[in-house]
């Protein structure tokens, strides 16, 4: 049976239920009876050390993996009745570089756009907004291989954002680059939850971002630890002093004689 991703208040945008993926030869499942739901509008944070599944997750959502158990729905759409409702509705940003490298990000902005049936002026609109809402105006001519790996970062950004998604999967986007360029990401992508944008951002490093999610999942070898908003964590965490602790309690980042773990938390478990 498939699922209603709109929920019965109309604003799930993501909803995944019992999911169960596993890869050939693989010794365990990428993802163990996963649920979850993202509202529509959130800024919602997957937090996972590496190999948790946070990128299996996304690619299953996204259309890129299949065969699996469970329900998933995505703006609505049962995955399970195919993927092509949803694809203009969603934009991707995955870890590694998705740009033609040879193109300027002017050039892979407008190519981009193009695969999604924009045009002529709405086209031009589309470019030069997110050039400028990504701070590549100046560089905006540049080959994509002559930036640097930030801006190529932004360039990115830009480009999973040019149709106006009304999902948008960030898998690690701040991944390996420096301070500045992660505000600048940060920045925009908080100006696009504004302005109505649902966001679902994969990391395992917390640092600004936590300040603008407005709801959390922490997995851990494919399966739902704790989810919920901040001040509901922090209310069933209290001796977790913030996100990232709580985050290192739940996923084992502490050791259970470690005196610097919190004395509520020994380990795995716990409210969810």
């Amino acid at each position: 049976m498939g699922i209603d991703a709109t929920g019965t208040d109309g604003v799930n945008a993501i909803e995944v239920r019992n999911l169960v993926k596993h890869y050939p030869h693989g010794t365990r499942p990428a993802l163990r009876g996963l649920s979850l739901q993202v509202a529509k509008g959130e800024f919602f944070g997957l937090l996972g050390k590496n190999g948790a599944g946070k990128t299996t997750l996304v690619s299953i959502l996204c259309g890129m993996l299949d065969e699996y158990e469970g329900t998933a729905a995505v703006a609505g759409c049962d995955l399970a009745q195919g993927f092509d409702p949803i694809r203009s509705r969603i934009g991707i940003v995955p870890q590694n570089l998705a740009l033609y490298e040879d193109l300027t990000p002017r050039e892979n902005l407008a190519y981009f756009g193009g695969l999604y049936r924009l045009q002529g002026a709405v086209l031009r609109e589309r470019v030069a907004e997110c050039l400028r809402m990504t701070n590549l105006e100046a560089r905006a001519d540049t080959r994509v291989s002559r930036l640097s790996g930030g801006m190529q970062r932004l360039a990115n950004l830009a480009a999973a954002m040019v149709h106006k998604p009304e999902i948008l999967f960030l898998d690690e986007p701040t991944l390996g680059i420096d301070v500045h360029t992660r505000k600048d990401i940060i920045g925009v992508l908080a100006q696009l939850n504004r302005q109505g944008m649902t966001l679902l951002f994969t990391t395992h490093y917390m640092g600004e971002v936590q300040d603008y999610f407005s709801k959390v999942a922490i997995i851990d070898e494919g399966a739902l630890l704790a989810q919920g908003s901040i001040p509901e964590l922090r209310a069933a965490y209290p001796r977790c002093r913030d996100l990232e602790e709580l985050f290192f309690t739940l996923t084992g980042g502490y050791d259970k004689d470690d005196e610097a773990a919190p004395a509520a938390f020994p380990g795995k478990g716990g409210p969810a």
